[in-house]
């Protein structure tokens, strides 16, 4: 019997459009100058890192570590890290930035929803600012818990939807929508959300809202910096091109002004995350 094409199931058509998502976020991320923004939020890794009391010796994956805020902090803690990324490019600069200070680091490619290492093998998994991008959530978290043994440490550290990041994702996304289907990366900073996408995998699980502050010269620095060195905002502003990317430009500056807490003309601005930290179970 002569059998007809197979057409796409709605499941296949998903994985396909989640990977031609995951294929944009690699460009998006290698964009720019991620480093130079990371370099700014380094205090929450130390935070979050420190939160989650890992042991020396302890092995550790840094899950989409970027740059290695989070694998630079935990070396310095004495553990036995690998730097885990889809981005060649910020794992070297976690390398360069390793070696400068004479910490040991592993460094590998690696994909958060689809990590190559066996159940159970590390001590601690971490992740700032960094897992709460991968377009499936759910594998994402499956995954986290997965190779992490039974009594280990989960710690994350996720931009909050209320707060001042999450309100940036939505100016962009007013100007420059996202792809539509997909979860926004800032429910990874909801307490309730965390807790359904672990469920009963982790154990003990605490969340704290805390709170990182940017600090620039002025609101118009904010933007500019922004546009030229993250690569969401730099791919919004191409996107749009000279004529649109100017009321984003606006927008962005405005937003500042609606948060800065400064008095002296500069720009200060708190920005609220929820650092999570849970047992495997």
């Amino acid at each position: 019997m002569c059998r007809g094409p197979r057409f796409p199931s709605v499941e296949d058509m998903s994985e396909l459009v989640l990977e031609g998502l995951k294929a944009k976020q690699q460009k998006t991320w290698a964009s720019g100058d991620y480093g130079a923004v990371a370099a700014l939020i380094h205090p929450m890794a130390e935070d979050t890192v420190q939160a989650a009391d890992l042991s020396a010796g302890a092995e550790v994956l840094d899950v989409a570590a970027g740059t290695g805020n989070a694998s630079i902090a935990a070396a310095r803690c004495g553990c036995r890290v690998i730097a885990s990324d889809y981005v060649d490019g910020l794992l070297a600069r976690a390398r360069e930035r390793a070696a400068a200070e004479h910490l040991p680091l592993t460094t590998e490619i690696a994909d958060a929803e689809n990590l190559p290492y066996a159940d159970g093998r590390f001590d601690a998994v971490v992740s700032v600012v960094g897992a709460m991008f991968a377009p499936d959530q759910d594998r994402t978290a499956a995954e986290l818990t997965r190779v992490c043994r039974g009594g280990g440490t989960i710690a994350m550290a996720n931009w909050t939807p209320d707060g001042f990041i999450g309100e940036m994702f939505r100016t962009v996304g007013r100007r420059v929508p996202p792809p539509p289907g997909i979860r926004g990366p800032v429910e990874w900073g909801s307490e309730e959300r965390v807790r359904e996408l672990f469920g009963d995998r982790v154990r003990d699980l605490r969340t704290e809202r805390r709170e990182f502050v940017f600090r620039f010269a002025t609101p118009e620095n904010f933007a500019d910096y922004f546009r030229e060195h993250y690569g969401p905002t730099l791919k919004a502003f191409e996107a749009l091109g000279p004529d649109g990317g100017k009321p984003l430009y606006d927008d962005l500056v405005a937003l500042v002004g609606r948060h800065n807490t400064a008095t002296d003309g500069t720009a200060r601005i708190p920005s609220a995350y929820l650092q999570v930290i849970a047992t495997r179970a």
